[in-house]
């Protein structure tokens, strides 16, 4: 059962992100806090629901919560600065972008960069161990799904609608035979032409801050 606050006494936001792994389109992270009485007894990490239950529980996740804000950063920007810089370049704008400033983040994973002097506390799992992280993966999950089936329609051959831009065997077979387009990461393995014990993209990471509370 997911926990409705890491603390009692600060104004914590739930924030995760979304795309991080894929091959094309932006990265998208989101905020949320929630009050401390908040339910709903769907929800849960993003990855573990359906797509009909995250797009049910957006629309309630928006109206309950006291705050929340999306944010992106385009393909252009994950290859100028690495997906992990980006990552959290995302978070740190959904973040600013909420009406009420938050005390503490509660950060989905093992490392973060601290955001203007905020607190925060890294939770591995923490999508499916906190109600605001949870609420956070859905509205990155759904938003970014969204812009991808956008993009979908100006790039139908890459089955963005359905793959939403990870690596799968449709995308690779795409990117065979169309090459990258526009919005693919050219920071990431975009050539599946020859066989590989590894599907993931290729990404170089650098040094971030390390895990906790700072």
């Amino acid at each position: 059962m997911l926990q409705a606050y890491f603390q009692k006494e600060l104004v914590e936001a739930g924030c995760d992100e979304a795309g991080r792994g894929c091959l094309a389109g932006p990265v998208f992270a989101a905020a949320v806090i929630l009050p401390k009485d908040f339910f709903h007894p769907l929800l849960n990490d993003s990855k573990q629901l359906t797509e009909v239950q995250r797009y049910q529980l957006r629309p309630f996740i928006e109206q309950h919560a006291i705050a929340h804000a999306v944010a992106q950063l385009c393909n252009e920007e994950i290859d100028r600065l690495n997906i992990l810089k980006a990552s959290f370049k995302s978070m740190h704008l959904a973040v600013k972008a909420l009406p009420v400033p938050p005390q503490l983040l509660l950060i989905d994973g093992n490392r973060f960069t601290p955001c203007e002097g905020i607190p925060h506390q890294c939770i591995v799992g923490g999508d499916g161990r906190y109600m605001s992280i949870a609420a956070a993966s859905i509205l990155a999950k759904t938003y970014r799904d969204d812009h991808m089936k956008e993009l979908h329609q100006q790039f139908p051959q890459y089955n963005w609608a359905k793959n939403k831009g990870y690596a799968t065997k449709d995308h690779q077979a795409a990117l065979n035979q169309f090459g990258p387009s526009r919005f693919h990461r050219k920071s990431f393995r975009l050539d599946y032409s020859q066989p590989t014990l590894f599907t993931a993209p290729t990404v170089v990471q650098h040094p971030v801050a390390d895990a906790g509370v700072v």
